[in-house]
């Protein structure tokens, strides 16, 4: 109960959807009733993709559901009606190409629901073949023609003789369509419609049946069945004329001229809609156009019509006999094998006659059935006239021999063709690809590169740990040299040259009180020092300070000789290669030597000794 009520509610919502955009479009402002009512059933044709079905397309559906041979007054359930609806959009789906495929769902939706608001509005979830038949013919595309010889054999006798009570039904549901857009009282059923449409009770036919819905105007009650499929004819028309009324510079669809006021013409929507302007009123007389001639073409279609002796309009539709349907014969039809498609069987030269209705579809059916016949025929005269073959015939083989010889020469060329094409691009390629080193290819090479190159690396980090623990060496020598200098008698006359840029290490601060030491002493500036340097200066003041500085340089600079000198043997193969990249990618590093600078290369590793000699050769001078 749940998911119908959801079903149902789902349902009632596309139904108001429907009528609420037919209401968006602002049709009842159409002051007639005839084009009123054409154009909501032609927006509900073409909101459902009706008017991309033909009734062929129905006819076929009809048949392929079964409905061709059930009873007009036998009923089936909404879901019935559905799958037969889902059969018609999926078919057109397949029909159409892929860039116009159609909401399949959404069609069979409104259109469920359109026919559901029209036979079964109290909802009883019945529906007949009848009322099916004629509401989708009324409402699908095609031909007015067919459609018309379509409902004619749903109403009609084996005779090809209209039933009255058949034809009066067909009026009391096709005219529920106009009902259902709310044109009722303009187009509802009364019991006078039959009469109006046939006054004398005589014997109808189909052509009688024709004539009479093909005539300008047709019955009233119908009037806006031709209407419709003409508003479907002229909805792409152009017509290059200004309409009188709102001056649009053309016109699309229907173009209406007064005949009497000059040159006076409407479009179909100010004409729809009772516009008038100037001397022009609605009650004059109004002509409709379907089609644009130029004047040219207006002279010259007259005088065509002047000059010729018979008249030259054609019938609008084929006269059709009157004659009831005859037994066909298929007495000559040929044996089909138990691998055709046919599944009916016939016996050569055995007589066998098939009676058949009016029913169209039954008649589709059939025909089907005898075009897989005929083809079996033609197959088997095909296999008999193999043995004769005529002379213009052999002609004609060796002619096509020779085009299929250089049909042949042309595809052999072309294969050439694209081969050559195929290798010149792979040259092409392999030229612009560059050449591969072999060492990248050595599995082994790559591998002594790789560590070669983090050996490189590790040697860079050591190299820059020596050059910083260097460079700290050398400021706390020039610390000692400018604390020596400071405590000596006098100044020495060549002293480091980097003296005067540093700035001097504070002295120790002595207290004023006599109660307390001094804050800070010569070994206490010497703290963080090697252990040469601090027992230099721990023999007390009298020792001369500078010979043990001088010492403990010298110290230094051999200790740091040694650790040079153990590296050094430790890669003496790898050195050449690495001095070489040192040299490119570290050009700009420069030791810190005094106040000067110098390039470094790996031969900078044995830390000159220079300024350590200079200061020792400077005492023994003086």
């Amino acid at each position: 109960k749940i998911e119908e009520s959801g079903s149902y509610s789902s349902a009632m919502a596309d139904r108001r959807q429907l009528f609420a955009e037919m209401r968006a479009l602002d049709l009842d402002s159409i002051r007639l009733a005839t084009y009123r009512t054409a154009c909501k059933l032609r927006f509900i044709q073409k909101r459902c993709n009706l008017h991309l079905v033909d009734i062929w397309n129905i006819i076929e559906v009809f048949r392929e559901n079964r409905l061709n041979s059930m009873d007009l007054n036998t009923e089936f359930s909404v879901s019935h009606l559905q799958a037969i609806l889902s059969t018609i959009f999926y078919q057109l789906n397949k029909r159409l190409p892929t860039t116009h495929q159609i909401n399949v769902d959404q069609s069979i939706s409104y259109l469920l629901n359109f026919l559901l608001a029209a036979y079964d509005s109290e909802g009883v979830g019945k529906i007949s073949v009848f009322v099916v038949k004629v509401a989708l013919a009324a409402l699908c595309g095609g031909k007015i023609l067919d459609k018309l010889r379509y409902v004619f054999s749903q109403i009609s006798d084996p005779n090809g003789v209209m039933i009255y009570s058949q034809f009066d039904q067909f009026l009391r549901e096709v005219l529920k369509l106009p009902m259902t857009v709310f044109e009722g009282p303009s187009f509802g059923y009364t019991e006078q419609s039959t009469r109006t449409c046939f006054p004398q009770e005589k014997k109808v036919s189909l052509n009688v049946f024709l004539d009479t819905f093909m005539s300008d105007p047709p019955p009233q009650c119908l009037v806006w069945l031709p209407l419709m499929h003409r508003l479907a004819n002229v909805e792409n028309v152009f017509h290059p004329v200004e309409c009188s009324y709102c001056h649009s510079q053309s016109m699309m669809g229907f173009r209406y001229r007064c005949q009497q006021c000059d040159n006076y013409q409407l479009c179909q929507e100010c004409f729809w809609r009772g516009h008038a302007s100037g001397s022009h009123s609605n009650q004059h007389q109004m002509k409709e156009y379907m089609s644009w001639k130029s004047p040219a073409k207006k002279l010259s279609d007259a005088l065509s019509k002047s000059l010729s002796c018979a008249s030259g309009r054609e019938p609008p539709y084929p006269t059709f006999s009157e004659a009831s349907e005859k037994p066909l014969n298929l007495t000559h039809v040929v044996y089909v094998n138990s691998d055709s498609t046919i599944s009916n069987t016939f016996c050569l030269n055995s007589p066998l006659k098939v009676q058949y209705s009016l029913d169209i579809a039954d008649r589709l059916a059939d025909e089907h059935i005898l075009i897989g016949l005929y083809v079996n025929l033609l197959r088997k005269d095909r296999s008999w006239s193999k043995t004769r073959v005529p002379a213009d015939i052999s002609l004609c083989l060796d002619s096509n021999k020779q085009q299929r010889q250089l049909i042949a020469e042309l595809e052999n060329k072309n294969k050439e063709i694209l081969q050559e094409i195929q290798r010149l691009r792979q040259q092409h390629e392999e030229a612009s690809q560059p050449p591969l080193d072999k060492s990248q290819q050595n599995p082994t090479l790559l591998a002594e590169l790789r560590l070669l190159r983090q050996r490189k690396e590790e040697l860079e980090q050591r190299m820059s740990s020596l050059q910083d623990s260097r460079r700290e060496l050398m400021v706390q020598l020039e610390q000692l040299m400018l604390l020596l200098k400071n405590q000596g008698p006098g100044p020495s006359p060549r002293s480091s040259p980097m003296s005067g840029n540093t700035t001097p290490i504070p002295m120790p601060v002595q207290s004023t009180s006599g109660n307390t030491t001094p804050s800070q002493t010569p070994q206490d500036s010497l703290m963080g020092l090697g252990g040469e340097v601090q027992q230099a200066f721990a023999q007390g003041s009298r020792r001369n300070f500078r010979n043990d500085l001088l010492v403990a340089a010298d110290s230094i600079t051999n200790t740091m000789s040694s650790l040079v000198k153990e590296l050094n043997s430790g890669n003496i193969g790898f050195i050449h290669i690495f001095d070489s990249n040192y040299r490119m990618s570290h050009s700009d590093v420069q030791p810190c030597l005094e106040a000067g600078s110098e390039t470094d290369s790996i031969s900078d590793l044995t830390f000159p000794t220079s300024d350590v000699l200079h200061a020792r050769s400077s005492p023994r001078s003086g």
